[in-house]
């Protein structure tokens, strides 16, 4: 069976416990919560962590929900939205990057209803982004990359290059004086085919600890790294069970826990438009356990610097190892 089966299955039992709606076929008897994603509920990442996000919000808030996906284009923004306003919708959620600036647009057109979507700049009292602040959790994947690696090169397989933890990884890394830093950007999120072309060239240079940051290709990235006896770095979610041995720690966006967050805030009055950053602080960014690889004092000296940045905000300017 695959994974669309089983969340298949798991949002058939939600429902019928509940009496949510996933489907486009609601009643507009009450006021939903709406999901837009660009790619499907069952990419084990970003837009897994999404759908998993409205499920868990239908279960502790008692609200309705409905999704869409493959949401892809400004037209199909447009259109989802206005179905679920017909669909009484009151809060939207679009999980990515692509929504900011259509919702920024349609928030004008919807005074009514509030949108949401993530790391992107917006516009309007009804209209939030919010961000995972990236830059932190990079650093300390450059970190322990670097400390494991043992050719003193590692690399980053980055989707787009704003995304802060690219940067953070290349500043925790080059801590260490020896070790070199590649980084190659796939300008999709979900490319596999020429992320997995970055992969090879690189191992082929020498390099042999990797983060891919693509929540649609970094699955493929930690199999390719576990076949080749090398390690990586998780990414959005823990995938030391998906990379045995060769994961050395996941950096992890609790997207599920934002979403709850945000629909709390939404339903005292208390959600505000505009950037919202988020961070280690807020307990919505975390390190993954460590693999077995890891020495225990390597994870201690990595525990440690994590508490003295949430409760200082402040990182290793040296080398910690």
């Amino acid at each position: 069976m695959n994974n669309r089966f089983y969340l298949f299955i798991l949002t058939f039992f939600v429902c019928f416990l509940l009496g949510c709606s996933q489907t486009d076929e609601t009643s507009a008897s009450s006021s939903k919560i709406g999901l837009l994603l660009e790619n499907t509920i069952d990419d084990q990442g970003w837009n897994s962590k999404g759908y998993q996000g409205l499920l868990n919000i239908h279960s502790k808030f008692e609200v309705d929900v409905v999704f869409k996906e493959n949401i892809d284009s400004e037209a199909k923004v447009e259109r989802a939205v206005e179905e679920f306003a017909s669909e009484g919708v009151t809060l939207v959620f679009g999980h990515g990057h692509f929504y900011a600036e259509p919702f920024t647009e349609l928030g004008k057109q919807y005074e009514d209803l509030h949108f949401v979507s993530f790391n992107g700049s917006v516009e309007g009292n009804n209209v939030t982004s919010l961000h995972f602040d990236g830059y932190a959790m990079g650093f300390f994947a450059g970190l322990i990359a670097a400390k494991m690696s043992e050719t003193h090169q590692v690399g980053v397989i980055a989707a787009f290059p704003w995304q802060s933890e690219v940067e953070g990884f290349y500043e925790g890394a080059t801590l260490d004086e020896m070790t070199t830093v590649r980084i190659d950007y796939v300008e999709d999120w979900a490319n596999e085919e020429k992320a997995l072309d970055f992969f090879n060239d690189m191992v082929a240079s020498g390099v042999d600890v990797f983060y891919p940051t693509g929540d649609g290709f970094h699955v493929r990235v930690v199999e390719e790294t576990k076949r080749e006896g090398l390690y990586v770095i998780g990414y959005v979610s823990d995938q030391l069970d998906l990379g045995g041995t060769t994961v050395l720690t996941s950096t992890i966006q609790k997207v599920d826990g934002l979403y709850e967050l945000i629909a709390n805030q939404y339903q005292k009055g208390e959600l505000v438009g505009g950037n919202l950053m988020y961070d280690f602080g807020d307990g919505v960014i975390s390190l993954g356990p460590f693999g077995s690889e890891v020495p225990e004092d390597v994870q201690i000296k990595m525990e440690d610097a994590v508490n003295h940045f949430i409760e200082t905000g402040e990182l290793p300017t040296s080398w910690i190892f």
